[in-house]
């Protein structure tokens, strides 16, 4: 199967059923996508595809229809992200095993919600557990990168 991984594309010899995570990690090393239950509950495997956050650990590859971003793929080699670099600059990260998952939600979440109030945000990533608790540096994070991209 074929499939297109941060702007490049992949040939992969995988069974139709594997999850998306599993491709993304075991067959071309992209680890930046974390296993964390296996059913979709935490978001640490969250990644685009087509702009929009999915769960990879409950996508079957074969069921994959667009282009696949992961964390590495978010920034560009000369800037980060307006998320990544909200979450550096308010320390989001304690742990940081969620911290791929958290960015790549909340990247997709501003992509449709350009102005978001802290409720939207809050019910936005509350599908992102963070076992240290950084929720109040989450949103702050996102409510810059969502000022950022707004050219505020």
């Amino acid at each position: 199967m074929r499939l297109r991984v941060n702007g490049t594309d992949h040939e992969v010899e995988v069974e139709d059923d594997m999850p998306l995570l599993w491709v993304l990690r075991d067959e071309l090393g992209i680890t930046g996508p974390k296993y964390g239950c296996g059913i979709a509950q935490c978001g640490a495997c969250t990644v685009h595809v087509d702009g929009v956050a999915v769960r990879s650990c409950q996508l079957a590859a074969a069921d994959v229809d667009g282009e696949v971003t992961t964390i590495e793929g978010l920034g560009t080699p000369q800037a980060l992200h307006a998320v990544q670099q909200a979450w550096v600059d308010h320390q989001v990260a304690q742990c940081g095993y969620c911290q791929s998952g958290q960015i790549m939600q909340a990247a997709s979440f501003l992509d449709l919600n350009p102005e978001p109030t802290d409720e939207q945000i809050d019910a936005a990533m509350s599908g992102n557990l963070c076992r240290c608790g950084t929720y109040p540096r989450i949103r702050a994070a996102v409510k810059t990168a969502a000022a950022k991209l707004q050219g505020v």
